[in-house]
Parts: structure tokens; sequence; C-alpha cells
């Protein structure tokens, strides 16, 4: 039986039992849940009653990108999902999502998703985008991230031959390492809504808007060149 190590990066955030609380009930059983707490100051009370069922890690601040690598080193699964500390997995989320992984013999996976708000209500739902075709999801790759972070599955086969997300991308490491999987593997996309995604004035995409537009635009000059010769080797299949 695989086991799935889910990675919860943990920094002052006061939605953390609801996020450890829809782990614990997860209906696929063979998990482990990593917490690193990356310098946390506030809201480690909330950790307290979960310590039993989860391995907890504690290091000096260095931002999202660090505390999943450390988790990372430190998972023994074969498969790699993250949480972030205000999200929700549904019940099904991993058995699903591994399931697919399973009968299509995929490496990495990213699923539909609803938002919700600080009372966990739903105000957008089934949110995900799913190109027709690999030519489609390039072209959309190459323009912006569409993958939420939290909605993905990865083989540990990925990092193996990849490595893992760059530490010195603040809010984009999940877009940097989205690029070097879909230059080497196939994306496959799960329909059903797995995640509750939640929304608040807090979040990082809010506060840090401007820092996170800069980035992006460094991160696709990055991949731009392979990319787009990508692109060329795919236009001329589909002719």
């Amino acid at each position: 039986m695989s086991k799935v190590s889910i990675i919860v990066p943990f920094y002052n955030c006061p939605y953390i039992d609801q996020a450890l609380e829809s782990l614990v009930n997860q209906t696929y059983k063979h998990i482990e849940i990593i917490v690193v707490n990356d310098g946390s100051t506030q809201y480690t009370d909330k950790i307290v009653p979960y310590l039993d069922k989860i391995k907890y890690i504690e290091k000096k601040n260095g931002g999202t990108a660090s505390a999943l690598n450390m988790g990372i080193k430190n998972a023994t699964g074969d498969y790699f999902s993250w949480l972030s500390s205000d999200d929700i997995f549904y019940p099904e989320k991993t058995e699903v999502q591994l399931d697919f992984m399973q009968r299509n013999h995929a490496l990495f996976s990213y699923t539909s998703y609803h938002c919700i708000n600080e009372k966990s209500e739903i105000i957008t739902a089934n949110i995900g985008i799913n190109p027709p075709n690999r030519l489609e999801l390039i072209k959309a790759m190459s323009r912006g991230n569409i993958i939420n972070g939290c909605s993905v599955m990865i083989h540990r086969k990925i990092f193996n031959l990849l490595g893992v997300f760059d530490e010195k991308l603040p809010y984009t490491h999940d877009y940097d390492l989205w690029l070097r999987v879909v230059q080497k593997f196939d994306i496959h996309f799960v329909p059903q809504p797995l995640l509750l995604y939640r929304v608040h004035k807090q979040m990082g995409s809010m506060k840090h808007a401007n820092t996170i537009a800069k980035e992006k635009r460094l991160v696709v000059s990055r991949h731009s060149d392979n990319m787009r010769q990508l692109l060329i080797r795919l236009l001329g299949k589909h002719k």
C-alpha cells in the first residue's frame, strides 16, 4: 500500500486546527502528516491536540518553500501532498486522487477546488482549469500558474529527478516547479473538487500582490526559452 506524505507549512495561522482536523479525518489512512512550524509565535497551542497524530518539526522562519523542502526531506511517503494551514482537504481527497494517479500511471496530478471565506463558507464553487490537451496546457502554463498547489499530488520520483522548491522564490516557488514538471512529464487533472481554498485578508497572495507579479515575470523569463521550444515541437506534431 502506497504511503502519502502530507506537508503542512505553518506560520502564525489561526486556521491550523481546521487544516489538521481535515487531515486526521482522511478516508485513506496510510498517510503521514508533517507539520513544519516555520518560526511561528502564535497559534501553536492549536497544534497540541494533534501532536500524537503528526510528525512535528520546528525551524527558523524561512518562508513556505523552505518549510515544504524541510517536510519533503523528512517525508517517507511514495507520494507528496501539500496543505496550507488555512485550507481544508475533503475527507476523500487523498483516497480519490491516489486511486486516480495509480489507475492512470500518473506522477503528477491536480484537482478542482472550492473557494471559502473566513467562516468556511463556499463563495466560489468548482474552480479548476483543465486545458483540453498538452499543447493548450503548455500555452496556459506559459502565461501563468493555473495549478493550485494544495490540490496537487506528486510522486517522489519527480523530486528525485527535478529537485525541490526554489527557496529564493518566496511566492512563486510552486509555479517554478510546475514549469519544470510540465516540460518533462504529463500533468493530469482530477475534475472532482477535493480542496477548500480559503480566501481572507491576511493571505499572502493579497498582501504581496505587487511582489508576486514581479516574481512571476522572473519565473516566466527563466523558463521562456524551454517552454517556447516545447511549444514549437508540439505545434509540429499537431500539423
